[in-house]
């Protein structure tokens, strides 16, 4: 190689040094930063984990200490008192609170659920077992009326949930003296596909009880042959 083609060389590579340390000067900082986010990020994450966790095992704390107590007043008092910060865990906490309250003082039992079942920050499903909790407890105080109100939104949905409102529904007939509304709605429920083998028995019970006949086989049972 030449003399001249090595100081070429020489002060191509010094031109390529002094143009990646003006880059770097001029934006390096974004790499730092990324770096920095980075980190941050994921310092932050298992921080809110921890901070969950922690949470968590506060909550199961207090509720361990609440179902503790002697008799279900007490139990029902404690569990009552805790405030978790989630709505699912407001949720779980109500439906045990609820259950320590029981028939024993169904007005202030149902007042509960009903609390939960209108809570717009729980989530629907543990609103929907409130709800069918409140209506089927004895003694609630709920007319009629105040039952067929909250249950005829959720008979209009799907799934199984459809199906046990309309099973409170057919005993809120009863309880309003309509015998033959309350056949039709059994009915229906025994024949539908989507009953389960549980509540069929349950209906067919009811009928039965109420000497109505049974005038189709179930959706998806054979005779046995």
């Amino acid at each position: 190689m030449s003399q001249s083609d090595s100081f070429i060389d020489e002060v191509t590579e010094e031109v390529r040094r002094d143009r990646l340390y003006r880059n770097f000067k001029r934006y390096g900082w974004i790499g730092i930063l990324a770096v920095l986010l980075l980190v941050g990020g994921a310092a932050f994450n298992e921080w809110r984990k921890a901070q969950e966790r922690a949470e968590a095992e506060a909550l199961g704390d207090a509720i361990i200490a609440a179902l503790g107590e002697e008799d279900a007043a007490a139990r029902n008092a404690a569990l009552d008192a805790i405030q978790p910060e989630t709505g699912g865990a407001r949720a779980i906490v109500g439906l045990l609170a609820a259950g320590e309250g029981g028939a024993d003082n169904a007005p202030r039992t149902a007042e509960q659920l009903l609390s939960l079942a209108d809570s717009a920050d729980v989530p629907l499903v543990y609103r929907q077992i409130a709800t069918l909790k409140a209506v089927a407890l004895p003694g609630s105080g709920l007319s009629p009326k105040d039952k067929r109100a909250r249950l005829e939104g959720m008979a209009a949905g799907g799934g199984i949930v459809r199906l046990l409102a309309e099973e409170q529904l057919a005993l809120v007939d009863l309880e309003a003296g309509d015998r033959d509304a309350a056949l039709e709605r059994l009915r229906g429920l025994y024949e539908s596909a989507e009953a389960t083998a549980g509540l069929r028995r349950r209906v067919e019970q009811l009928i039965v009880a109420l000497d109505g006949d049974i005038e189709e086989e179930p959706v998806g049972e054979t005779d046995g042959n």
